[in-house]
């Protein structure tokens, strides 16, 4: 099995750290992985307020073109020692699918690899971050009415991107899928959660979606589930669905986190 992490971002977050990409890519190449994805967070689309205080949550537009020339620059430095890509994380905001269309059209040839991710949900005409804290979650629960009623417009909103038109270069995986569940042991998950998410697996299978088996929520002291958790993850694996595995790492000491738990769910 190639021993891949298809999800890590870089020092262009600005909510991340300021570790080299060097430093990414040889604790990969420590680690014994041969392929790796740097997903910075695409920018947002104009005419889009970030809703977090610092207003951080992506890449901004003007480091867009540097990103580009610094991740062709670190393949071209390791192309004897590891594969790497060259991508994003583009973030579906309902409401804004056309900017996101235009993005993907723009840059879609230079990507390697992308993932498709939900963090915004709107309500009510306003939109939220979903896990930017759990202060916020709670905002989205009053928003939303309830803590069930937030994991509800989280899943539609989900449902939307898969099944939003997005042009020839929407991304092919879709990003940590059960999110809603980052601050699961405050606000807990709905009975009927688990068949929520066979419906979006059904959607994924459909489309012939990959999926981020992401393992930030290991890390996350109100989760401890990976992103999607064990049941869930061997539900998409039942239905044909490939894993792919992602650190999420913003801190070059997190490539490769937790890929033991990626590694005996595939292996079974």
């Amino acid at each position: 099995m190639l021993k891949r992490d298809g999800h890590i971002h870089t020092p262009f977050c600005p909510h991340g750290s300021p570790d080299s990409l060097k430093s990414y890519a040889e604790r990969a190449i420590s680690l014994g992985f041969k392929e790796i994805s740097f997903t910075e967070h695409a920018p947002l689309p104009e005419g889009f307020s970030d809703p977090v205080p610092e207003k951080d949550s992506a890449l901004p537009i003007g480091q867009l073109e540097p990103y580009i020339y610094a991740i062709q620059d670190v393949k071209k430095a390791y192309s004897k020692e590891i594969k790497i890509n060259l991508g994003f994380e583009v973030d579906f905001i309902e409401g804004f699918e056309a900017a996101t269309s235009a993005f993907l059209n723009d840059y879609g040839e230079t990507m390697d690899d992308s993932i498709l991710s939900v963090h915004f949900l709107r309500k009510h005409g306003s939109y939220y971050c979903l896990d930017y804290s759990e202060e916020g979650f709670e905002e989205i629960c009053r928003a939303a009415g309830s803590i069930e009623d937030t994991y509800h417009l989280y899943y539609r909103t989900v449902e939307k991107s898969i099944l939003a038109d997005l042009g020839i270069w929407k991304p092919k995986r879709i990003g940590h899928i059960t999110l809603a569940h980052k601050f699961q042991k405050l606000f807990p998950a709905p009975a009927q959660d688990l068949e929520q998410i066979r419906s979006l697996l059904d959607l994924i299978k459909s489309g012939g979606y990959e999926l981020d088996y992401n393992t930030a929520g290991l890390r996350k002291k109100h989760c401890q589930n990976a992103y999607p958790y064990d049941s869930a993850a061997r539900l998409a694996i039942e239905k044909g669905i490939p894993l792919v595995f992602g650190s999420d790492a913003h801190i070059a000491s997190d490539t490769g986190a937790d890929y033991s738990f990626y590694e005996k769910l595939i292996t079974g």
